[in-house]
């Protein structure tokens, strides 16, 4: 399996994120969701994105990705001044079948929110919105959604939203292909790639740089001066780095507790964890914890 489509297996929508709204003119949806990536998709008529200072107009056959977690417009005309109505991907009305005699927008959506460390890592260096055209493999597919969504069949949420999945998978696909970028590179190449998914598969394993230097098939010393080109520091640091990241996300969660979280993340006891912790973020766990909101 190649090693983007590797990442890319584990990126979900989150439940009901399936929304098929006729919207008539004027209209302006800010969408709130928060999340790391929003797929946007026209099944009729056209619609523009507003994410920073240029507007992007998407049409039918169009799949645009925006990269969040900021907020964003959806919008029939960037340049008129309107109230904007917040919203959720999970929050959108149904509006009856598609071009209904309606002769609005109506729209997929689907939001992503991405909780694997290594994806998010790769999904940063995405512009704030990419904009693709459906290819051979994708166009069916939405084509197969519009059909479902036409004939009333949206309760099978599980099959659309996989498939919703599909037509995301295809956009930043095709975008890493076009568009080849630091951790793109990283994650396939040959050497830093196994070492890259071992550590983000299994970060609390006592690494060391004789086991993942036999990951890749190199000396020690080629893995080492590869990995930093790549990446931009040696292996073990961004473990450190890697291993710090994904314990702040674990102490943000209710009931978390210092030793708990240690273990989790690879130190034999929570004394050690502390010491990484506060040298690495400039703060105790325990002092990270009582700030963050109840």
């Amino acid at each position: 399996m190649e090693p983007l489509d590797d990442l890319l297996r584990g990126v979900r929508a989150d439940g009901a994120v399936l929304g098929t709204p006729v919207l008539s003119a004027p209209y302006a949806l800010r969408f709130t969701d928060a999340a790391a990536l929003t797929l946007i998709a026209p099944l009729h008529g056209e619609a523009w994105i507003v994410a920073d200072d240029k507007p992007v107009l998407v049409r039918p056959g169009d799949i645009a990705v925006v990269h969040g977690p900021a907020p964003f417009l959806v919008t029939d005309d960037p340049g008129r001044p309107s109230q904007a109505v917040d919203t959720h991907c999970d929050g959108l009305v149904e509006g009856g079948p598609p071009g209904a005699g309606t002769g609005g927008t109506v729209l997929l959506a689907g939001a992503y929110h991405v909780r694997q460390e290594l994806p998010r890592r790769l999904f940063d260096e995405l512009p704030r919105v990419i904009v693709a055209c459906d290819d051979q493999s994708c166009g069916p597919l939405r084509e197969y959604l519009e059909e479902r969504i036409a004939a009333g069949a949206l309760g099978r949420q599980v099959v659309l939203d996989r498939l919703l999945d599909w037509l995301l998978i295809c956009t930043v696909r095709d975008w890493f292909e076009a568009n080849e970028t630091p951790w793109f590179e990283a994650v396939g190449d040959p050497v830093v790639g196994p070492v890259l998914q071992a550590l983000h598969t299994t970060p609390a394993a006592p690494w060391t740089i004789a086991g993942l230097a036999a990951l890749g098939n190199v000396s020690r010393t080629t893995l080492a001066k590869r990995f930093a080109e790549l990446v931009g520091q040696p292996p073990l640091a961004y473990l450190t780095d890697l291993r710090m990241t994904l314990a702040a996300e674990l102490l943000d969660r209710p009931g978390a507790t210092v030793a708990a979280v240690a273990r989790q993340v690879g130190y034999a006891d929570a004394f050690s964890f502390s010491s990484a912790f506060k040298r690495e973020r400039g703060t105790s766990p325990s002092t990270y914890m009582s700030r963050q909101p109840a």
